[in-house]
C-alpha cells in the first residue's frame, strides 16, 4: 500500500467510527426516552375510572376532595377532558398544574 491509500483507508475507517458512534448514541437516546415515557404513562391515573383513595395519592389531594372529584363524576359523567376535573370545586388552575402530568382520561 502507497501512502495515499493508507491515508485514505484511515480517513474511511475514521469516518465509520464516526457513523457508528453516532448510531449508538441516537439509539441509545431513544431508548431512554421510550422508556421514560412508558414510565409516566404508568403513573398516571385515570380521572375516569381512579378512586378516591388513587386521587389523594395526587400532590395537593387530600380525602374531602378525592370525595369530591368521585361524587362529581358520577353525578356528572366521565370528564370529557383532563381539563374539565377544574369544574370541581377545590380544583383550581394552579392545583391543576401540580396534578396534570399524574392524570389521564
Amino acid at each position: 500500500m502507497n501512502h495515499k491509500e493508507v491515508i485514505a483507508l484511515s480517513i474511511l475507517v475514521f469516518i465509520l467510527l464516526i457513523i457508528n458512534i453516532l448510531n449508538y448514541t441516537l439509539w441509545n437516546s431513544n431508548k431512554k426516552s421510550y422508556a421514560l415515557m412508558i414510565e409516566e404513562e404508568m403513573r398516571q391515573i385515570s380521572i375516569n375510572i381512579a378512586g378516591a383513595e388513587q386521587f389523594e395519592m395526587l400532590p395537593g389531594i387530600g380525602p374531602a376532595l378525592a370525595q369530591r372529584i368521585v361524587e362529581y363524576r358520577e353525578k356528572n359523567g366521565a370528564f370529557k377532558k383532563i381539563e374539565d376535573i377544574k369544574k370541581v370545586k377545590g380544583v383550581g388552575e394552579k392545583l391543576f398544574e401540580k396534578i396534570k402530568p399524574y392524570i389521564k382520561l
